[in-house]
This record gives structure tokens, C-alpha cells and sequence, in this order.
């Protein structure tokens, strides 16, 4: 299947910031639609009553430096 980003956005912030944007991010998607903004795009997409929520925590490995990093993710996702 293939696969069209419709929005993404990274960067380093501090763990308050994270923690803010997160409890906003959660008032609107328990209200069912969800704005996203970024430096030159926006998107917004409106939620079923019932998506899937996945959790993960990995760890990688750098194959060249060893160098180990961690990723948490939230996921939510649906089929239309």
C-alpha cells in the first residue's frame, strides 16, 4: 500500500514542552479533531469514536558509531 505523508514535524524540546503540547494534543482528540500546525503547513483530520491506540518503546542500535537511542511513540490510527 502506498504511503503519502500528509504532515510531519521534529525537534528537540524540553520535557515540559513535550508534556504541554501532549495534554493539548489529548483535549482534542477527545474532542475528535485534531489541528496540526507547523512552520509552513497545517493539517487537520477528524477522529472515529474508536481508533486504534498503540504504544512503543524501542531501543536502537547505530550500526556505525554503536551508539544507542531511544524512540516512544503513541500511535493512533483508522481505516476510512
Amino acid at each position: 500500500m502506498p504511503e503519502e505523508q500528509l504532515f510531519k514535524t521534529e525537534g528537540s524540546r524540553t520535557r515540559a514542552d513535550i508534556a504541554e503540547r501532549l495534554v493539548a494534543a489529548a483535549e482534542e482528540i477527545e474532542a475528535g479533531t485534531v489541528r496540526l500546525e507547523g512552520p509552513e503547513t497545517q493539517q487537520e483530520v477528524i477522529l472515529p469514536e474508536n481508533p486504534t491506540f498503540e504504544v512503543e518503546l524501542e531501543r536502537l542500535t547505530d550500526s556505525e558509531t554503536g551508539e544507542q537511542r531511544y524512540e516512544l511513540e503513541y500511535e493512533i490510527r483508522w481505516t476510512e
